[in-house]
């Protein structure tokens, strides 16, 4: 039976959590604990197993630093024997506006370190990962402090939307496969 892999990108420390870069934790957190699954501290990564609908389904996030993620993805994907067609990303993306998600089955990193490291682990982008649109809404050369930093209150409900969203797209994408996911997420505006 094919088993998948779900990867939650984001540092690893608590004064990383609930910026915009550690969406992808938050989203894996709220997957994992939405199927009574809990994380364990493993190698490169906190690790979750769950089923859905009897699939087998091994869930990460990274401990190595998301400039290192390629390392817990590359580990975890060949000690699991897992298919790169059943591998999901999920991802902070600010060229994605922050009503929107966009889910993609293979592309470029798109300058996300996280990303990067993952290509060139694997040596290819031909792998699922699903953009959570956190926008730009920043100054000309904060980019950095606007990504590391938290949500605004005002943005708090969205978020929280948006992450139930993207749990369904993560069910979506194991029980219905990358295109039909596709079509029901990408032309999405979600609202709080």
């Amino acid at each position: 039976m094919s088993k998948f892999l779900i990867v939650g990108l984001g540092n690893a420390g608590t004064e990383y959590e609930g910026t915009r870069h550690n969406i992808g934790f938050d989203v894996a957190n709220m997957f994992v604990h939405k199927h009574n699954g809990s994380f364990k501290v493993n190698r490169y990564a906190g690790v979750a197993r769950i089923r859905l609908r009897s699939k087998p389904v091994i869930c990460i996030v990274p401990t190595t630093f998301m400039n290192l993620s390629g390392k817990a993805v590359k580990y975890w994907l060949t000690k699991e024997e897992i298919q790169i067609v059943n591998l999901l990303v999920i991802v902070d993306d600010i060229a994605i506006p922050i009503n929107r998600l966009r889910l993609r089955p293979d592309g470029s990193a798109g300058g996300h370190n996280g990303l990067t490291s993952i290509q060139q682990e694997l040596g290819t982008g031909d792998y699922a990962r699903l953009r959570f649109g956190i926008g730009n809404n920043y100054p000309k050369g904060m980019q950095s402090e606007f990504v590391l930093g938290k949500w605004s209150k005002s943005e708090i409900p969205l978020i929280k939307q948006k992450i139930e969203k993207s749990v369904e797209a993560i069910e979506s994408f194991i029980l219905s496969g990358v295109e039909q996911t596709m079509n029901l997420y990408n032309n999405l505006e979600i609202t709080a």
